[in-house]
């Protein structure tokens, strides 16, 4: 059995990461990792900006198609990666287009929110803060703190953008099957990414588990950064008993968090069937 390093969830400058595309590229390569995908919340920009000259930059790296997407199945927000898709897919691009949109739309309401309280101008600081990459509430905490509105980043979360604060403006995505189904008909693998994040019982964990197999996903994230031997045997478990591929990932964001660094996430047990072996069959299993 060839061993080979994977990382399937991971995150650039395009969304959420502290990296740019190039750089966390090279990371992985130097971390030895030899197949990868990137995979930014809600878009492929970063992805797009690598393939063409991946094979040069890292010519031991073998680098696919991937995008993790917001959704949301029982009320509760869940995250689905896509692998091997077709990134020229029009349907797909159409989808990605719009859930940026809906991004945007959010960030307008932070910033009108933020209006009240006599912070104006927030909206195209945060733009200007996050450039090319996806605005967030980041963006919007930097601002307070840099107009000297709050002492702290921490502040600006416990005043104002944390959970039930004025500026936690909730999204509305689509449901889990519609994002299954954009990465299907764009011939990918949808993945349940880190099951275990979403805190819910193990009848709600069957029951999400049951759906997304209805909906068409084909594998879940058995390990996602680095865990602990029971939470991995939990997961083998359940991918075994609803016949779904395994799949491994870091969920890297920046450098220095040594939980969640590119590549070491470690193997995947035995049992799983490696949802690689469905685009990548010639680096085995």
């Amino acid at each position: 059995m060839v061993t080979v390093i994977v990382d399937l969830h991971n995150h650039s400058s395009a969304s959420d990461g502290e990296l740019s595309p190039e750089d966390l590229l090279q990371r992985a390569q130097g971390l030895g990792v030899e197949l990868m995908a990137l995979t930014d919340h809600d878009t492929i920009d970063g992805y797009l900006a690598l393939r063409q000259s991946a094979s040069a930059t890292a010519p031991t790296l073998q680098l696919i198609p991937g995008v993790e997407l917001s959704c949301v199945w029982s009320k509760m927000l869940i995250h689905v990666v896509g692998l091997d898709f077709d990134a020229d897919n029009e349907s797909l691009r159409q989808a990605l287009l719009g859930q940026q949109q809906a991004r945007r739309q959010r960030a307008q309401l932070i910033a009108a929110k933020l209006e009240k309280y006599g912070f104006s101008g927030g909206y195209d600081y945060a733009c200007d803060l996050a450039g090319e990459s996806q605005i967030g509430r980041p963006h919007f905490a930097q601002f307070l703190l840099d107009k000297g509105y709050v002492s702290s980043l921490n502040q600006a979360y416990k005043k104002y953008l944390g959970a039930g604060k004025a500026g936690d403006v909730k999204l509305t995505w689509p449901a889990m099957a519609s994002a299954i189904d954009w990465i299907v008909r764009a011939g990918g693998v949808a993945v349940l990414a880190h099951p275990l994040h979403y805190k819910i019982t193990a009848t709600k964990m069957r029951a999400l588990l049951g759906d997304f197999k209805a909906g068409g996903g084909r594998a879940i994230e058995v390990i996602c950064g680095q865990q602990n031997k029971d939470r991995t045997q939990y997961l083998s478990q359940l991918a075994t008993q609803f016949e779904l591929m395994g799949s491994v990932g870091s969920d890297f964001h920046r450098p220095g968090s040594p939980w969640s660094e590119l590549g070491k996430a470690g193997p995947l047990p035995r049992a799983c069937v490696p949802v690689w072996s469905q685009f990548t069959a010639s680096l085995g299993s």
